[in-house]
């Protein structure tokens, strides 16, 4: 097997944050916190358990995250026990190579795609009775047992196999490509969160960040809700490009200021000395796609009063100087999502991927001109270079294949 992998070992941590943003092959170096390894193919740790050969893996904001120790080892989840290891990739498509005695969902070449392997243990991988509540739902990254003892998957994307519990995994429907098939997961990301909050008909909705997650959100609002006002802010003109072609009624940059947005909204800017300012009457539906201090900080200056900020991007660390008076004084929303689970939507529920699956077999999930750059498996450094080169390089998302 080979793979790589990122270890909470808080000294290496450190040192890897310290060292990347001057030399960033530091990651490569036996000091840092991530491993590239070649091990022996491990057993299957359970009779439910499989083994599964990957075709290719996108390469996602979360594994650069990891890897180049972006995420700060103070956040609150990782006092969890069950997070010491982070095999990288999750966009994910491959073949079962392998099934224990007792699987019953696939057989040896079945294709399937990623589900809950990245997000560690649940309590179907732990095979626990009764399940928790969340587990219960359906909504297996919010497990209360995912901390218990027991086997744990080996692998992830980012090599030839991994090794994982029958359940983490969800059969890839033959009418997608491989292309749609390791996109199904980046685009649940986006349809979970839209689903869970979705915009009315008219709404004045802003999604900040153009990359992939944002660019897919922007795709999710304009299929599930194409009366919707979608405002985008894409910092590079090839996202620009891109969110145009998916339909964007207004594209910014993110230099345009308070008073671009109150115009775009119909609102009022205000500012004061000391004070970068506030929109009255601002947007309804804020998706926020990057989700650092500074996003989240305009994006609650931007929300109307009684609007919702989400948070669909993941920002790894602890968020100083972030003004949340919004929250009270304007009675602003701000709530997160992670990962992906079960949706309702027009009163029928259903796995996150299945929606996914249902809008690409309708037309409306144009994937075209998103993976920008392919690489075999075996030359992944320029992989991870070309994806840590912001708009230089031009890439939106980034695929690595057999």
């Amino acid at each position: 097997m080979q793979t790589i992998y990122v270890e909470k070992n808080v000294p290496r941590i450190l040192l890897t944050k310290l060292i990347t943003p001057h030399w960033p092959d530091f990651v490569w170096t036996p000091l840092s916190s991530a491993r590239v390894a070649q091990w022996e193919d491990p057993p299957l740790p359970g009779r439910r358990w499989i083994r599964v050969r990957n075709l290719q893996c996108g390469i996602c904001a979360s594994d650069l995250s990891l890897l180049f120790a972006h995420a700060d080892p103070r956040i609150a989840p990782a006092a969890l026990p069950a997070n010491e290891r982070f095999y990288l990739g999750h966009e994910t498509v491959g073949i079962v190579d392998e099934v224990g005695p007792d699987v019953t969902r696939f057989k040896v070449g079945d294709r399937v795609i990623m589900d809950t392997h990245f997000a560690g243990a649940n309590c179907e991988t732990l095979e626990i009775e009764p399940r928790c509540r969340h587990c219960e739902e359906g909504n297996h990254q919010l497990c209360e047992n995912k901390s218990l003892p027991g086997p744990r998957g080996t692998g992830g994307g980012f090599g030839d196999t991994y090794v994982t519990h029958e359940s983490a995994v969800y059969p890839a429907p033959s009418f997608l490509d491989d292309d749609q098939a390791a996109l199904t997961e980046p685009l649940s990301i986006a349809m979970y969160g839209v689903m869970r909050f979705p915009p009315r008909p008219g709404d004045k909705v802003l999604i900040i960040g153009a990359g992939i997650i944002g660019l897919l959100t922007l795709m999710t609002v304009r299929a599930l809700q194409p009366e919707a006002q979608v405002t985008i802010i894409a910092r590079y003109p090839h996202q620009q490009q891109m969110a145009e072609k998916l339909g964007a009624r207004h594209i910014l940059t993110g230099r345009e200021g308070y008073s671009t947005i109150a115009s775009i909204t119909g609102g009022r800017y205000f500012s004061a000395p000391l004070n970068r300012g506030i929109v009255v009457g601002g947007f309804d539906l804020i998706y926020d796609c990057v989700a650092d201090p500074r996003t989240i900080n305009d994006a609650l200056r931007w929300a109307r009063a009684g609007g919702t900020v989400v948070m669909i991007g993941a920002h790894m660390a602890p968020m100083p100087g972030v003004d949340l008076t919004l929250i009270w004084y304007h009675q602003v929303n701000l709530v997160g999502t992670y990962h992906h689970g079960y949706n309702t939507w027009n009163g029928e529920r259903k796995h996150t991927y299945e929606w996914v699956f249902t809008f690409f077999r309708q037309g409306k999930l144009p994937i075209d001109g998103l993976i920008t750059h392919r690489f075999p498996f075996s030359e992944y450094r320029r992989a991870f270079q070309v994806a840590t080169a912001k708009g230089r390089e031009k890439a939106i998302k980034i695929m690595l294949q057999k």
